[in-house]
């Protein structure tokens, strides 16, 4: 638990950098966590120094301090035994590796409730689709861990992508240049952040070509989150084009978890059911985006109503969401129609369920 709330601080200090623009300015999201790490250790008491004191040291030092300084003193703790920088590792094995504790993927408590009401909504909608009984407490547990922890790190991710939606420069010059620096250091730091569970699942035998391309469109879908918000709050205009993308994209955490099922089962991809399931999807974002406009609309977070009344206006916006939710049904139809017949009614029982439940409760 303390390690996880030492994470917690370490996000915060990284968006209260890109908010200062204090990001490291060569794009690297290790050199980010390292002066986050850095503002941490001179926030905290020692002794009766005051901060003010210890910037001026700090601004003293660093005229003198070079690299050759720093190997010698990295030599002198090494000889004296003081390099604490491996002891982390003996908590985080995987496999015959050792990860640091900043390679180490670690997510916080709100993550893991925020990710509780998806978890039980693929379960319950995407066991069908691996011969699973959802009602069976051994078919959910023994895959439990690997989701759970997949779809929670996934939430935290997007957690820090949340925080850069409400850095919204005034649109001149200077503050552009600002907010493509916080937007070009965001998405290095998700995209950072996003290898420790690559590297784990890969350690785990579960990372596919596949399943690293789905990861990845989470990347494509935060930036085009970011770019879509921030466009409306200056009310610049936006495209279709990015809109489609980004609700095709939003769902790549369902498919990311669909994808380790076939891992941990042993079973290969079936290409008509991931087909099925994302017209599914599809349709499911927009319901639920429907049910969260006004929430999404105040959290300046992407909803498709919201961009379609920025495109085509508030009268025309509905009927150009609803030309887009019947060719989609029609795929689904179609798709439905090429099922297995007991997966057809088990899903389709399952869509009911979930209907009466309401957006609200069930997750998708």
């Amino acid at each position: 638990m303390e390690a996880l709330l030492e994470l917690e601080k370490v996000q915060r200090v990284l968006s209260l950098m890109g908010s200062r623009g204090l990001s490291d300015s060569d794009g690297s999201g290790g050199g980010d966590r390292f002066l986050a790490h850095f503002l941490l250790f001179l926030a905290q008491p020692f002794d009766s120094l005051a901060i003010e004191k210890k910037v001026v040291l700090i601004s003293e030092l660093l005229r003198e301090v070079n690299s050759d300084t720093l190997k010698e003193v990295q030599r002198l703790a090494s000889l004296e035994g003081t390099n604490r920088e491996d002891e982390p590792t003996k908590k985080f094995k995987t496999d015959a590796e050792k990860l640091t504790i900043q390679d180490a993927p670690m997510i916080g408590f709100d993550a893991m409730m925020r990710a509780n009401s998806t978890l039980e909504d693929f379960c319950r909608s995407y066991f069908i689709f691996h011969g699973l009984d959802v009602n069976r407490p051994h078919s959910v547990f023994k895959f439990l861990p690997f989701l759970s922890f997949t779809e929670s790190y996934i939430y935290q991710l997007d957690a820090s992508n949340e925080d850069s939606l409400l850095l919204v420069p005034d649109n001149n010059s200077s503050s552009t240049v600002l907010e493509r620096k916080i937007q070009g250091s965001s998405q290095m730091s998700l995209s950072d952040m996003l290898d420790p569970l690559d590297n784990l699942l890969q350690c785990q035998g579960l990372m596919t070509d596949q399943l690293r391309n789905e990861l990845k469109s989470g990347i494509q879908y935060w930036s085009l989150e970011r770019k879509l918000c921030q466009a409306l709050s200056r009310n610049d205009k936006i495209s279709i084009e990015d809109v489609m993308e980004a609700i095709h994209l939003k769902s790549f955490d369902y498919r990311v978890l669909n994808l380790m099922m076939y891992r941990l089962t042993g079973q290969q991809v079936n290409d008509l059911h991931m087909e099925f399931l994302s017209v599914s999807e599809f349709l499911v974002e927009i319901c639920d985006d429907l049910y969260d406009y006004e929430d999404d609309v105040v959290n300046n977070t992407f909803n498709i109503l919201r961009m379609f009344a920025a495109i085509y206006g508030p009268l025309d916006a509905p009927k150009m969401l609803a030309k887009c939710i019947g060719e989609a049904e029609g795929k689904y139809e179609s798709f439905s129609k090429k099922l297995d017949p007991s997966i057809s009614r088990s899903y389709w029982r399952r869509c009911e369920e979930a209907t009466k439940e309401g957006g609200k409760i069930s997750g998708h």
